[in-house]
């Protein structure tokens, strides 16, 4: 698995090669996680067929997928490993915004595409490790100049990246900043201590003096129907990490109980294969993955059409998408969550153990689920339907009463 791969033209020959790529990364699965294997190799493999440059315009130097064609197969690389999906998050997310053609500077959305095409890969670290709901990383302006320096916590992806997205204070003003891992003043550290999804590289990044284009520095108070927009994209490509899980939930309980031949509880052959309660058993993991998948993808389906929109004209185009993604999150999370608990109804004290490694599909979705807390995303929906009160953008590190509307 190297990134010397010749890249395919076109979208049979990208899944074809996606396919062959993803059978590798899934067969070394649990031996990364439980090794603690950072994932440098696969994600230059994937960049390296151009997955994480599929969504631009074929005129672009992509292959012109919808936002839906895109989660459609970020669920396969999760059902694969899901550490690999959800560390492109923030990619996923920077692409869907040079594609949406939010950057008003020519010069800089043509440098953007020109990145993405040839296929530099894009970290995100909007958080900080505070007891109260600040950003402390700044912007410093010294002349023309422009620098960064900052702390950041839950770095997804960053460890990996050629850039970063982050958040940081310009004087009073949240913004986001764009910043090249080049730079000296770049470091990312494997400290994410998370039972779940350990291989996301979702530790600690400083910045020291970092320079920053000013065409890279964005004021998302600006601009709230991208802030509802990108917002929605974050949450659907967790949504997508969590339904690639159920996939792999029911891939590995099959695996798990083809090839035996008893049933604890039963002496002498007793295949459990062909037990109805185990037979029983992955009928409802395979319904709960199944669903989850569905409803992950029409929720892309619905960035698309809210985004055609958009286009077209209609100012308010994505103002029901962040309802419409927590309503899914009330559904996908507990059942994938159910899923990854009810299969180990398939076998006694065996499924339990290590070399099966069947727990840490639980792990991975509890840890996936927590990233945005359901209960608060419940109420903001309940709020809606009982005052009409809809979910506001706010930037991260906004104050603690505003920040429970959204953020990234």
């Amino acid at each position: 698995m190297t990134a010397t791969i010749t890249r395919p033209k076109t979208l049979e020959e990208f899944d074809r090669a996606l396919d062959e790529l993803l059978i590798g990364i899934a067969a070394r699965a649990v031996e990364r996680e439980q090794n603690h294997t950072l994932l440098f190799e696969e994600v230059r493999a994937l960049q390296a067929i151009g997955f994480g440059s599929i969504r631009l315009p074929i005129e672009w130097g992509g292959l012109g997928l919808s936002f839906e064609q895109v989660v459609e197969r970020l669920i396969l690389v999760a059902s694969a490993d899901s550490n690999l999906a959800h560390l492109y998050r923030g990619h996923v997310a920077v692409v869907e915004e040079v594609v949406a053609g939010y950057d008003a500077d020519e010069a800089n959305h043509a440098a953007w595409i020109q990145r993405i095409a040839r296929g530099d890969f894009i970290g995100n670290a909007q958080s900080e490790k505070q007891e109260v709901a600040e950003i402390t990383t700044r912007i410093e302006r010294e002349g023309d100049e422009i620098f960064l320096t900052g702390r950041k916590y839950y770095t997804t992806g960053s460890i990996y990246a050629d850039w970063i997205r982050l958040s940081a204070l310009d004087g009073d003003t949240r913004v986001g900043v764009t910043v090249s891992t080049k730079d000296p003043g770049v470091a990312s550290f494997d400290d994410w201590d998370g039972f779940g999804q350990p291989l996301t590289g979702t530790g600690t990044t400083t910045f020291d003096r970092v320079a920053v284009a000013p065409a890279d520095v964005i004021v998302s108070g600006e601009d709230p129907a991208r802030g509802h927009h990108i917002a929605s994209v974050f949450q659907l490509i967790l949504l997508a990490a969590a339904a690639g899980i159920g996939k792999a939930t029911l891939r590995d309980a099959v695996e798990f109980v083809r090839p035996r031949r008893r049933i604890f509880g039963f002496s002498g052959e007793t295949l459990p294969r062909e037990d109805t309660l185990v037979q029983e058993t992955i009928g409802s993991v395979s319904a709960r993955a199944d669903a989850a998948a569905r409803l992950v993808i029409s929720g892309a389906r619905d960035v698309d059409r809210a985004s055609e929109k958009f286009a077209a004209g209609e100012e308010d185009a994505y103002a029901d998408l962040l309802l419409d993604v927590y309503r899914l999150q009330q559904v996908v999370a507990p059942l994938v969550l159910e899923a990854a608990t009810e299969i180990f109804e398939v076998g006694g004290a065996s499924a339990v153990s290590t070399k099966a490694a069947l727990d840490r599909h639980w792990r991975n979705a509890r840890t996936v689920h927590s990233h945005n807390p359901a209960a608060q995303r419940r109420r903001v929906v309940g709020d809606f339907e009982l005052n009409g009160t809809r979910p506001d953008f706010s930037a991260p590190g906004a104050p603690a009463a505003e920040k429970e509307a959204v953020t990234a």
